[in-house]
């Protein structure tokens, strides 16, 4: 795990839901062990890792880049090193649920992690994230330009968080 030095943790209070998952009581069936989770965009890819057993969401580190390739390298990295047993998606939505064109982008994404790497990949509503990511960063002094290097990363653990705290339970 990241050292706790590094993480910044912030509280996440929205209401989510899970896509690609039958059902929440199927989360409890999942093996022990890492999750990663992805705030995708265009331009950056924040990840976020937490252990199933903890349910405790630690920021990671944001790839940055447009190319595909340049970026599965980076996750495949990854996911060689945190061996995760389940990858989680921001899913982004307008506040009223609508989809817009980072929706699609975020869907294909998570598809293209399940067939790649042959883990199971759930979609996570993530409306707010980064709102509340720029809140979070706001209350420990970093403002302005000085968020955006974090940005990315702190949105993904609040996508991983919300996804503990909301659809998950421990067996």
């Amino acid at each position: 795990m990241p050292n706790s030095d590094n993480c910044i943790q912030a509280t996440l209070t929205i209401n989510s839901s899970v896509h690609g998952v039958e059902n929440v009581s199927e989360m409890g069936r999942l093996p022990k062990g890492t999750v990663l989770a992805f705030d995708f965009g265009k331009k950056r890819i924040g990840v976020a890792v937490g252990e199933k057993e903890m349910r405790l969401a630690h920021p990671l580190m944001t790839i940055h880049g447009e190319m595909t390739r340049q970026r599965f390298e980076a996750i495949a990295k990854l996911i060689e090193t945190w061996q995760p047993v389940l990858l989680v998606v921001g899913l982004p939505v307008h506040a009223d649920g609508t989809e817009h064109e980072l929706t699609q982008l975020s869907r294909r994404f998570a598809r293209r992690l399940e067939g790649r790497y042959r883990i199971k990949s759930v979609l996570v509503d993530e409306r707010y994230t980064t709102i509340t990511a720029k809140s979070a960063l706001g209350e420990l002094g970093i403002k302005g330009k000085k968020q955006k290097p974090m940005l990315d990363q702190i949105a993904a653990q609040h996508i991983l968080q919300s996804f503990f705290d909301g659809n998950y339970a421990t067996t």
